[in-house]
């Protein structure tokens, strides 16, 4: 029992991570009907500022953090006024096609810069290693990810359902043409929410080098990894997403413990399942928009 619960501890850490990770790009394909496949070049992007200023310049990590988030978002505006907005009524080959352009430019400048090794950011002594409750294994800087990502999720979830921007969101996203006749600025809303899940996914990025590694393949290895998320969720709500994270997070967990071979395959076993239980995700629409 306490092997199990250690494993769902990592694995709602795990998911919690690539919810926070992944919300960005539900958020530009759910609501902005935008397919963004250079989303993982942001959480590097964020990922490097964090470790620079700690590992370099000593800053304190989580002085560290929000900065990750605001240059990632500082970042995502300057590309999403002068390229990305020129996409938006295109379609969503051109989009595939011009984002995975800049995620390998993003690959190739990044290596360039900072070098092909891996690297990792020094926590704080508060954060290294672990404590026992009752038996089980907690460790500080998981149960740090865990409280962070899920105070994120609320938030998220109460901007989006609650706020007069989700309303304006929402009614940009329906229909853009009503929304600019009853006063919306539609493009600065979606600047903003672009720049947000760009800034969300920073954050995700700083968060997880010390799990994951930071090298410059990173958003090539884990940008499948966001579409899992995104695809089994469905696109439609942050809550899919969400559930979709802890759920892959702990089967993934659980799969390189008990299956150390075929660790990698339970993923993707679990979303082929998934998607043919249910084809447009746990929580998506019965019909694409």
């Amino acid at each position: 029992m306490t092997t199990v619960f250690t494993i769902l501890f990592d694995g709602v850490a795990y998911g919690m991570l690539l919810f926070v990770l992944a919300c960005g790009l539900a958020v530009t394909l759910g609501l902005m009907n935008f397919v963004n496949l250079a989303h993982g070049a942001f959480a590097m992007t964020g990922g490097y500022i964090c470790a620079v200023l700690v590992n370099n310049q000593g800053w304190p990590f989580f002085t560290a953090l929000p900065l990750a988030f605001v240059v990632s978002a500082l970042v995502g505006v300057a590309l999403e006024r002068t390229l990305y907005r020129h996409l938006y009524t295109r379609s969503h080959l051109d989009q595939v096609l011009f984002t995975i352009g800049l995620t390998f430019m993003s690959v190739a400048a990044v290596d360039y810069v900072m070098g092909s090794s891996r690297i990792f950011i020094k926590l704080p002594a508060a954060l290294e290693g672990q404590f026992d409750l009752f038996g089980v294994g907690i460790g500080r800087y998981r149960l740090m990810i865990i409280v962070i990502c899920g105070l994120l999720t609320v938030a998220l979830q109460l901007i989006l359902a609650r706020t007069r921007f989700g309303s304006r969101l929402r009614a940009a996203v329906d229909d853009s043409r009503a929304a600019v006749g009853l006063g919306i600025n539609v493009p600065q809303v979606f600047a903003f929410t672009f720049a947000f899940g760009c800034g969300l996914a920073g954050l995700g990025g700083a968060l997880s080098a010390e799990i994951l590694g930071l090298d410059p393949y990173f958003p090539l290895k884990f940008m499948i990894y966001f579409l899992i998320v995104v695809t089994v969720g469905g696109s439609s709500s942050i809550t899919g997403p969400f559930l979709a994270s802890l759920l892959l997070g702990i089967g993934d967990v659980a799969g390189k413990y008990y299956v150390p071979k075929m660790g990698p395959f339970v993923i993707y076993t679990m979303m082929i399942v998934i998607l043919i239980w249910r084809p447009n995700g746990l929580f998506g629409r019965s019909a694409a928009r």
